[in-house]
């Protein structure tokens, strides 16, 4: 199996480098990432929950597809290509803003730069088993209130954006 190599990137999300996966995620180096959220015709996000067998966040719900561009790749393919591949889903998207981020997770660091992404689907997707143990359809309301009454269910991530993506589709009405 090769090790995959993920893009190193300056505060300004400058390529400076890239290095493998695990050992970016130990070091806790600034890296570019992805986070893509999916809404359908009533406005209800699609929450996925993580694999138990993830390295980290296992059984944690989440945005609908999270990941790393490959070197030299155009982000925005590097993001539909991956939602097809682990919710089984094409699905137009439009980068809506970037933020970082860093958290420690046990042994391993989230150092990220992300970009946000968000598209409509109204089908049902067919999720990788080996990357996604569940997913849901949920109502902003319901969100906020579950988030706000159990946030231990939820990956750090997606508790630090979520309102800001639901804060931008419900401007863009």
């Amino acid at each position: 199996m090769t090790k995959k190599e993920i893009i190193l990137v300056d505060k300004n999300d400058n390529q400076i480098g890239v290095g493998e996966k695990i050992k970016v995620h130990q070091e806790g180096n600034l890296h570019r990432s992805f986070s893509i959220f999916v809404f359908n015709s009533q406005g209800q996000m699609m929450l996925q929950k993580r694999a138990g067998t993830k390295y980290h966040s296992p059984g944690l719900w989440t945005n609908v597809c999270c990941s790393h561009p490959r070197p030299n790749k155009d982000i925005a393919q590097e993001a539909k290509k991956r939602l097809e591949e682990e919710m089984g889903f094409p699905c137009p998207l439009k980068d809506i803003f970037t933020f970082i981020y860093k958290v420690e997770l046990g042994k391993l660091f989230e150092h990220e730069f992300d970009h946000v992404f968000v598209g409509k689907f109204d089908g049902l997707p067919q999720p990788d088993k080996q990357e996604v143990e569940d997913w849901k359809w949920i109502s902003a309301d319901e969100l906020r209130k579950d988030v706000e009454e159990h946030p231990e269910k939820y990956a750090f991530w997606f508790k630090k954006i979520f309102t800001k993506v639901l804060e931008y589709t419900e401007n863009a009405k």
